[in-house]
C-alpha cells in the first residue's frame, strides 16, 4: 500500500457537500483505505475575479492503485459530480489533486507529484498540516516550513471534524 494525500476543492452547488460526497466517493473506491482526514476550510479563490469562494480540504489514503490509474478513478469521481473543464483555475463543482503519492516524484504529460503548485497553496498546506504537522516532501522540504513562507491569509476553518456537515 502507497501513502497518497489528495486535496479537495469546489466552490460550485453546496461545495461543502460536494466534497464530503467525494471523499465518500474515493473512499469507497475497491483499492483504496482512508486513512485521514483534514478540517474544511474556506479561501479566496485563484484564478478568474467573480468566483465565489473555495471550500478545500484534504484526504490521505492508502491504495493499491498506480498513479495514472488512481488519477483517472478522481478524474471519474468529478466528473460524476458534475466537473466540466473550461476555464483554467475557473469555478468548478470539484477539483480533486493527487498532492503526494508516497515518496515517488512523478513527471508526466497527465500528473506532476508533487503537485507543482503546492508549496504556493495554504489552502493545500493547512489541510496536509492536519492529517501530518511533521509531512516531509520527497526532496526533503517541510510541509510546516512551506505555509510559514506563504502565511495563512485568506483562509479560515469552516469545520472541524469529518464529516464536515
Amino acid at each position: 500500500m502507497t501513502s497518497v494525500y489528495i486535496a479537495l476543492g469546489s466552490n460550485l452547488d453546496n461545495p461543502g457537500l460536494q466534497l464530503q460526497r467525494a471523499v465518500d466517493d474515493i473512499d469507497s473506491l475497491s483499492k483504496v483505505e482512508l486513512s485521514g482526514c483534514s478540517k474544511l476550510y474556506i479561501s479566496e479563490p485563484v484564478g478568474p475575479a467573480g468566483q465565489p469562494d473555495y471550500y478545500n480540504a484534504a484526504i490521505r489514503i492508502e491504495t493499491t492503485f498506480a498513479p495514472l490509474p488512481l488519477l483517472d478513478a478522481l478524474q471519474a469521481i468529478e466528473n460524476n459530480h458534475g466537473r466540466i473543464r473550461t476555464v483554467h483555475w475557473g469555478p468548478r463543482t470539484l477539483d480533486l489533486d493527487i498532492i503526494l503519492y508516497g515518496d515517488e516524484i512523478i513527471d508526466s504529460d497527465r500528473l506532476t507529484v508533487p503537485h507543482y503548485q503546492m508549496h504556493l497553496r495554504n489552502f493545500v498546506l493547512c489541510p496536509l498540516l492536519d492529517i501530518d504537522p511533521d509531512l516531509t516532501l520527497p526532496d526533503g522540504r517541510k510541509a510546516a516550513t512551506l505555509l510559514a513562507e506563504v502565511g495563512t491569509a485568506g483562509i479560515e476553518v469552516m469545520a472541524t471534524k469529518y464529516p464536515w456537515l
